[in-house]
């Protein structure tokens, strides 16, 4: 994608915004984690993600992981609703419905499962979990799933919330001008 994601309009606004607003009514705050200088000017509240590189190279990308550990090491909540700003078909109904799960789980994270794997930027932490992540980046780890597999989580599965999301798309993300364009045309149809 040439800009960043979450810049990409859907419905006549920035998927970011889009999410936030889908959100407000739903969390205690709403905070962007990425680069204050694209996501600034929205009117959101932004913060950098933090370097966790052991390696000394401030230019390193550390991916999502350092994305949910900035999150985490930035709240004083104890669950944490971490979502991609590039999932255009979330709705606020599947989002209070994770939320809702989280609330009653003894899991220390909630991330949702579907036909494509896990999916860890949908999925609901709890504070607890910024230090041990925290530590596995500093260790050289990158990958989510290597670095929660030390917490308890439960893994809700695509058929639990089928009847928020019968076609399946709630987590369908935009990874390619391809996905965008399908999305923006799904748009269309649907709220014209």
């Amino acid at each position: 994608m040439v800009s960043p994601k979450g810049l990409l309009e859907i419905g006549g606004q920035p998927l970011i915004i889009r999410s936030a607003r889908l959100l407000r009514p739903l969390v205690s705050d709403v905070t962007v984690v990425g680069s204050p200088g694209s996501y600034a000017l929205l009117g959101l509240r932004v913060i950098a993600d933090q370097r966790f590189s052991s390696s000394g190279r401030d230019k390193e990308t550390l991916g999502p992981l350092a994305g949910i550990a900035t999150a985490l090491a930035s709240t004083q909540m104890d669950w944490n609703l971490i979502l991609a700003c590039d999932l255009p078909y979330v709705s606020a109904e599947w989002l209070d419905w994770l939320l809702a799960r989280a609330m009653v789980s003894k899991a220390q994270i909630l991330m949702p499962r579907t036909a494509r794997g896990i999916e860890p930027l949908a999925a609901v932490y709890r504070r607890e979990c910024a230090e041990p992540i925290a530590a596995a980046l500093r260790g050289g780890i990158r990958k989510v799933s290597d670095a929660v597999e030390q917490f308890r989580i439960e893994f809700p599965t695509e058929q639990e919330w089928r009847h928020i999301d019968p076609d399946g798309r709630v987590l369908r993300n935009v990874n390619a001008p391809e996905d965008y364009e399908e999305a923006r045309r799904w748009w269309e149809a649907h709220f014209p």
